[in-house]
């Protein structure tokens, strides 16, 4: 693979590393800024508040979905991209100097929402537009391996922020984090956006996008009327996702909870059972990215659902009982392997349904919808089975999960040799290349 196509996959996949970092962070760093922005006295309930404002940021999914999506088609995956990271930028900037409660009373709050609200649109729409990009940007026998950095590039942004979070916890005082350092990650996002948005202003144009014809000309390009047209394949996305991404939150932003909080083990031991198997999980996706470019996306997609239709409970299970580190690891890159047959494909799959005038969209719309009903609430359900004391009740709705995407997986048709400037140009009778469902 030449200099150019490695440009391609880094500036395509690098905005996922940012947003990744700071939903992290945000999430993992709440513990330390929620007394800043709500009255002294209650800790639980002040967390909770802050929580409830990350929460809104999954509605906000969709909505960014729709909107970036709509510009990724209309004006360019360039132009959606950059817009993505300005959000993302802007999120960021907002919530490090976010006033406290203190110095403007509820007012921090207020910015704080508004940052949320800026983060999901960001976030829905940068799935998208990067998974497009990456798909349309790379030759045909090469797209699964450049998407796969898709997941390379959101789970190294977990692992930084999971890294800068270790590195504070162990330089500087409990105090210190309380009263000024939770800003230091929310900084460290918006340069990194800025170093993003710099190389995305530099970046080219798909040439799939480019030579389309009448690129602005439909004034349907990029709306829910076109999406319409396409409900089959918008309905394919739902379904192909809701087994992935209940699997995926559960054994990466859900399982050092379950670890520590289920299986009894020590919170640093949770940790880094997590950090080295989302290591190895990382490392994983351009190897099984490039399979699919040989044999085809429907058998990773496949063993993927019948791993995890028929594994998710005995390892959940194994997992509350392992008790050390390295049963622990074993298990979770177990749960991961099978994981990879979905994650390392899933984003050109997904565009290599849709023609180019609607292929943003169409990705990013369904892919938010699902993604919001099923892995936001992952660690919701799993909490509330547990809750209810019937907690092995979550890995039977994981598995189910999986076999409902299993049915379509086995239904679908290979979408690997697929021409991306021909789909919805051929006729859609049988035995159309562009068509991925069986009759």
């Amino acid at each position: 693979m030449g200099r150019e196509q490695w440009k391609k996959i880094w500036v395509g996949s690098a905005g996922n590393m940012v947003e990744w970092f700071d939903w992290f962070v945000y999430a993992s760093f709440a513990v330390y800024f929620a007394d800043s922005f709500f009255p002294k006295g209650n800790d639980t309930a002040n967390l909770m508040n802050t929580m409830g404002i990350f929460a809104v940021g999954f509605f906000m999914r969709p909505v960014g979905g729709w909107v970036l999506g709509r510009v990724g088609d209309r004006k360019g995956r360039k132009a959606a991209l950059t817009l993505t990271v300005t959000l993302m930028s802007a999120s960021a900037i907002l919530i490090a100097v976010a006033p406290t409660y203190g110095v403007a009373g509820y007012g921090g709050v207020a910015v704080l929402l508004l940052a949320r609200m800026l983060q999901g649109l960001s976030v829905g729409g940068e799935y998208a537009a990067s998974a497009t990009y990456l798909t349309e940007a790379s030759a045909p026998g090469r797209r699964g391996f450049a998407s796969s950095f898709q997941y390379v590039s959101m789970t190294a942004g977990q692992l930084l922020g999971l890294g800068l979070q270790i590195v504070l916890q162990r330089t500087l005082s409990e105090d210190a984090l309380h009263s000024w350092a939770w800003r230091i990650p929310f900084i460290i996002g918006a340069l990194g956006a800025a170093i993003v948005f710099y190389l995305r202003r530099n970046m080219l144009e798909t040439e799939v996008y480019a030579e389309d014809e009448g690129a602005h000309a439909d004034p349907a390009r990029g709306t829910l009327k076109a999406l319409l047209a396409h409900k089959r394949e918008a309905f394919l996305v739902i379904a192909l996702t809701m087994g992935g991404t209940v699997a995926y939150y559960t054994y990466t932003t859900y399982l050092t909870k379950y670890l520590s909080g289920s299986a009894g083990m020590d919170k640093p031991t949770a940790s880094l059972v997590s950090f080295c198997a989302l290591f190895l999980f990382m490392c994983l996706q351009p190897l099984a990215g490039k399979l699919s470019d040989r044999i085809g996306r429907r058998p990773l997609l496949i063993t993927f659902a019948v791993g995890s239709t028929f594994l998710t409970v005995p390892i959940m299970t194994l997992l509350k009982h392992a008790g050390s580190f390295w049963p622990a690891l074993g298990l979770s890159m177990l749960a991961l392997v099978v994981i990879t047959g979905y994650t390392s494909i899933n984003a050109c799959v997904k565009a290599e349904l849709f023609p180019t005038g609607i292929r943003a969209l169409g990705v990013a719309l369904p892919y938010a919808i699902a993604n919001a009903l099923f892995g936001g609430t992952a660690e919701y359900v799993a909490l509330w089975f547990k809750s209810g004391g019937i907690e092995s009740g979550y890995y039977w709705y994981v598995a189910g999960c999986a076999a409902v995407s299993l049915i379509v997986y086995v239904t679908m048709r290979e979408t690997r040799t697929i021409d991306l400037h021909q789909v919805g140009k051929q006729d859609a009778g049988e035995g159309s290349d562009t068509r991925v469902l069986a009759s």
